[in-house]
């Protein structure tokens, strides 16, 4: 039996594009499959303040001309409520048959998975952080550089998370900060105002500060939330063209992998396309699908009949309120991330978050936070607003309590919830911020700190993660599943332990250096066969 191809990857979010960029530069010949969902409504084009102001039709990518955000009102974040982000997550849960209890589980079948909703935040892990890795610093560091040039990423600044954040040798400099950031950043520059354990810099970011070939550099429109039409946001699916410029590199959307198994000395890989039933052979597979689908495609074929940990960053979110910039007129500016934070709550506990302009955010989405009726709310907030930002924060994985097993009929159930420990830890951030941020001439809004459900920060890892001697359900360096060899696992489920930091880059890197030595492996077999007939 002849594979169909050398390498089948399964996914196209940032795990997948970049295990395949070194295995077609090679000449391996790959194929890439996704579910292929792609956006239905067009992202905006005039910065996001204009369109408030002199749209006719602004329901339509507010609330959805079929109502996508009032039948997503219950949903955790304002992203999930976005009507342009809609195809982004639908179906996912599904069509993966996968159920959660008290946990969030989300997930993409999109051509470019969750880059295409994410935060943008960018960070390589420290030698420290990376010694619970089966692999020496060096052999990822490279991979960083490399996959950091590619993407193209933004914030280098000379600040007190530069070393924290490790990227700047690769990044351009930091986009321009809306007035409100700026009077936080000034005051804290000063260093009349610090806290101890508590740190602020810029946010690195996977944003374009200058052109490219393909993409245009950020206008600072505020479009961030709603769609960025100048691709200066980072996502995966718009390198997937680039790499279907290489003659070794095959596309296929609209697939779905249901299972995996051993075929004569090949894998095969079963599943439903467009037209039913579907299959295809190859010598490895790559698996890249995310966290929670490639976990339930792993365990389905090594018959994995126990429960997994999985491990993901409890977080939060808040409101500041600066009182010196009341009366500050909305102005535009970037929508994700602009100053970021680090705080040392114990010896081994460091929690991480950014700050948000909230122009490019619907007011309904702060109302509804406050212990004020709508009617009252928006008037409050009328006032309020544009002299506010918002704020998120994240803690590392290995204090979250959350489990995964396959049920009899193949379903991949979820469970967990937050600890106690997980809670007094968020308790202690929230007094702590409140004061480090006071001390920069800001007000943590009364009642506005709320702790997110388990799940929410989509920060998923660590189910089938590297061991330097892998046991069943773990990987090996080179993220080969244990049971079944040829099988390789690059997304967040190989991660060996989770980081408060974004892990997107991380996972980025660790595919590509995965797919740089599987691409020797694919040529070394070439030269073998070639030898011997």
């Amino acid at each position: 039996m002849q594979p169909d191809f050398d390498v089948v990857v399964v996914g196209s979010g940032p795990a997948g594009v970049s295990v395949s960029f070194p295995l077609a530069e090679a000449g391996i010949r790959t194929l890439m499959v996704d579910g292929g969902l792609e956006a239905t409504i067009p992202a905006l084009t005039d910065p996001f303040l204009t369109e408030r102001a002199n749209s006719h039709e602004q329901w339509k990518w507010i609330i959805g001309e079929d109502f996508h955000a009032l039948r997503n009102i219950e949903a955790i974040s304002p992203k999930f409520r976005v009507p342009a982000h809609g195809y982004v997550f639908q179906d996912f849960l599904t069509r993966n048959q996968i159920v959660s209890k008290d946990v969030v589980a989300i997930g993409s079948l999109s051509s470019g998975g969750l880059s295409n909703a994410w935060g943008c935040g960018v960070a390589r892990l420290s030698k420290s952080e990376l010694s619970y890795f089966p692999f020496p610093l060096e052999e990822i560091y490279s991979s960083y550089g490399r996959v950091a040039r590619r993407i193209g990423i933004s914030g280098r600044s000379t600040d007190d998370l530069s070393d924290y954040f490790g990227v700047d040798e690769w990044a351009d400099p930091a986009l321009l900060l809306d007035a409100v950031n700026d009077s936080i950043f000034r005051r804290y520059a000063t260093g009349s105002s610090l806290t101890p354990g508590f740190r602020l810099g810029r946010a690195r970011l996977a944003v374009l500060a200058r052109n490219t070939e393909d993409r245009r550099a950020c206008n600072l429109s505020g479009n961030c939330l709603w769609g960025c039409s100048r691709k200066a946001l980072y996502s995966s699916a718009d390198e997937v063209s680039v790499l279907s410029r290489n003659i070794s590199f095959y596309y296929r959307s609209g697939f779905l992998v249901d299972n995996i198994r051993a075929n004569n000395g090949l894998i095969l890989l079963e599943g439903t396309g467009p037209d039913g039933y579907w299959s295809v052979a190859a010598k490895r597979i790559v698996l890249a699908a995310g966290t929670l689908a490639t976990t339930r495609i792993a365990m389905r074929a090594i018959g994995y009949g126990g429960s997994l940990r999985l491990q993901c960053s409890p977080a939060a979110a808040f409101l500041l309120w600066v009182p010196g910039m009341t009366g500050h007129e909305h102005s535009h500016g970037f929508g994700l991330g602009q100053l970021s934070f680090v705080l040392k709550l114990a010896d081994d506990v460091t929690a991480f978050g950014s700050t948000f302009s909230p122009t490019g955010i619907p007011v309904t989405e702060f109302v509804r936070h406050l212990p004020l009726s709508a009617r009252y709310g928006i008037d409050v907030l009328r006032h309020l607003l544009s002299s506010c930002l918002a704020g998120n924060l994240f803690f590392p994985g290995n204090i979250s309590q959350i489990s995964l097993r396959l049920t009899v009929n193949g379903t991949l159930l979820i469970e967990g919830n937050h600890g106690q420990y997980v809670l007094n830890l968020m308790s202690n951030a929230s007094r702590l911020l409140r004061c480090a941020f006071w001390r920069l001439g800001a007000i943590l809004m009364p009642m506005s700190f709320s702790v997110a459900k388990p799940g929410s920060d989509t920060h998923y890892g660590c189910t089938l993660p590297m061991r330097e001697n892998p046991k069943l359900g773990e990987t090996d360096r080179w993220g080969e599943l244990k049971g079944f060899d040829n099988v390789h696992i690059v997304d967040g489920a190989s991660l060996s332990s989770l980081s408060e930091k974004s892990h997107t880059l991380t996972i980025m890197a660790n595919a590509d250096r995965i797919g740089r030595e599987l691409a020797i492996r694919a040529n070394n077999e070439k030269s073998v066969f070639n030898r011997t007939t």
